[in-house]
């Protein structure tokens, strides 16, 4: 099956859901005791919302995304705790499925070809790794094209591990690393010429990610580009609440996408994963 009609009928079978939604949300909002909670969470999931109150109820979706505790939203709290006890290394990164790594990195060698090099295209001289882990991406993709990277990943573990052991020789050319959660990393103005994305799009709420995209944007040297590669669900988006970990439908992704003013360049679904997995599907945007 090709790209183009995937995407058409993954489209269609999303506008069926948003249909059904659609007639239903505002009555839903003012008929409920608990619209502040309703508000809450239309605010920080703007795109996804309706499709999680689908699976969870309204009270526990709240509690596991946008409330409270102890000065933390639970959104956050609970994948800063999960990856804590990831081990840094390959095998945690790729979670079971270890031996599709380089499958995996194929796959991104490939798309990455298509907006770097050559003229009218990003130029090789910096990349932004954001989500990094121990550096799988960078050391696989990214090392052997750019002249220096940045990476950047909420845990500590992983970046003292990528840049004592996994990255070897190439750490000397990390100009920096950043220690944050993309929520809240400020990104340098006119910067890099790529910034990757990979497998943690799905950790932001819509509204952070949003946010995070138009800062991605300001920090882009001229034609460079931004990637998101991420699970998306087949229909309308799924929260696992042990990683708080959020699968998009493609154009719930490309919603958000809009929202923060970026252009679609290309969308590629990654080939060579067995079919019973989420599909993952790489975008390009400027």
């Amino acid at each position: 099956m090709s790209n183009t009609t995937s995407i058409r009928e993954y489209s269609g079978t999303h506008q069926a859901f948003h249909d059904h939604w659609a007639k239903t949300d505002d009555d839903m909002c003012r008929q409920s005791m608990s619209f502040p909670l309703y508000d809450a969470l239309r605010e920080e999931f703007f795109s996804s919302y309706l499709h999680l109150l689908e699976q969870i109820p309204l009270g526990k979706l709240h509690a596991v995304t946008c409330e409270y505790i102890n000065g933390e939203k639970q959104f956050y709290h609970r994948a800063q705790k999960f990856y804590e006890d990831v081990t840094p290394s390959e095998e945690g990164m790729m979670g079971d499925f270890v031996e599709l790594s380089e499958v995996d990195l194929e796959g991104s060698r490939q798309f990455l070809k298509k907006f770097v090099g050559g003229p009218g295209k990003a130029s090789t001289k910096r990349a932004l790794d954001c989500g990094c882990g121990i550096g799988r991406v960078s050391k696989g993709v990214f090392f052997p094209i750019f002249e220096t990277m940045e990476m950047a990943d909420m845990t500590e573990e992983f970046l003292l591990h990528a840049h004592e052991e996994y990255l070897g020789e190439y750490a000397d050319r990390v100009e920096s690393y950043y220690c944050y959660n993309l929520k809240d990393l400020i990104l340098p103005p006119i910067r890099y010429d790529v910034v990757w994305i990979q497998w943690v799009a799905c950790h932001l709420t819509d509204k952070d990610l949003m946010e995070f995209l138009k800062r991605c944007q300001t920090s882009l040297r001229p034609n460079g580009v931004i990637i998101i590669k991420d699970n998306m669900a087949r229909q309308g988006c799924k929260l696992d609440p042990t990683d708080s970990s959020i699968q998009r439908h493609l154009d719930v992704m490309k919603f958000i996408i809009g929202k923060a003013g970026l252009k679609v360049l290309d969308v590629q679904k990654q080939e060579g994963f067995p079919e019973s997995m989420v599909p993952i599907w790489m975008i390009a945007m400027r």
